[in-house]
C-alpha cells in the first residue's frame, strides 16, 4: 500500500513538473508581450510638441495659441531681443530694419530667451509672418541654436497677400538640413482650434 502511495505521488510530482515546464514559457512570453506594450505605451506618451512663433503683429500669435491646444502641445514665443516698432516693419522704407534684413542672407536678429530642454521634443510647429515671400531672418536665428537632427518640424505661416511659398524648404536648407520636414501650411483667417486639430491629425 504505501509502495503504491509512494509511486502515486511520485507520478503526480512528474505531472506537475511537466505542467509548470510546459506554464512557464507561455508566462514569460505574456510578460513580455505586456513589457512590450507598456514600453511602447511610455513612449507615445513621452513624445513632446512645441508650438514657437514668431509674431511681429500678433496675427501669428493668435493662429499659434490655437494651434498649441489643437496640438497638445508647449508654446514658445520667439521675442527678438530689440522689439521690433513701427518704423522697422515699414517694408517702404528701403532703408528700415526689417528691410535691411531681409535683404542681408546672413543676417540673425538676436533672440531673447531660449527653448529649456529642447531634447524632449519630438515635433516642432515653427510659425512666422511671410516678410519679402519668405521666413524672417530671425526663424533662422532660432533653428539654428539647437540640435534638431530627427526632430519633425512642421512649418506654418500667416501672410497679408502672399503664399508660403518655399520658405519652409529655405530654413531647412539653411537652419535644420537633419531633420524632418514635413510639408506646411498657410493658416490665414486666424483658423479654429477644431480645424486645427483636423490639420495637425492630418499630418500624423
Amino acid at each position: 500500500m504505501y509502495k503504491n502511495l509512494i509511486d502515486f505521488m511520485k507520478q503526480i510530482s512528474f505531472l506537475l513538473i511537466v505542467a509548470i515546464m510546459l506554464i512557464l514559457p507561455s508566462c514569460a512570453q505574456a510578460s513580455k508581450n505586456n513589457n512590450d506594450a507598456t514600453q511602447t505605451q511610455n513612449q507615445e506618451t513621452m513624445k513632446k510638441n512645441l508650438v514657437a512663433y514668431f509674431s511681429a503683429s500678433g496675427t501669428t500669435a493668435r493662429v499659434a495659441t490655437n494651434l498649441a491646444k489643437a496640438a497638445d502641445a508647449d508654446l514658445f514665443e520667439i521675442r527678438p531681443a530689440q522689439p521690433y516698432t513701427n518704423a522697422d516693419l515699414n517694408w517702404n522704407d528701403k532703408q528700415s530694419r526689417s528691410t535691411l534684413e531681409m535683404n542681408d542672407k546672413n543676417s540673425r536678429p538676436a533672440i531673447a530667451d531660449k527653448v529649456e530642454n529642447m531634447e524632449q521634443y519630438d515635433t516642432i510647429y515653427v510659425g512666422y509672418p511671410i516678410w519679402w515671400y519668405t521666413a524672417p531672418r530671425i526663424m533662422n536665428t532660432f533653428l539654428e541654436q539647437y540640435d534638431l537632427s530627427g526632430k519633425t518640424i512642421i512649418p506654418f505661416a500667416t501672410s497679408g497677400g502672399s503664399g508660403l511659398g518655399k520658405s519652409g524648404d529655405e530654413l531647412k536648407e539653411a537652419s535644420a538640413p537633419n531633420a524632418k520636414w514635413l510639408p506646411g501650411r498657410l493658416l490665414n483667417g486666424n483658423p479654429s482650434v477644431d480645424s486645427l486639430v483636423t490639420w495637425v491629425q492630418s499630418i500624423r
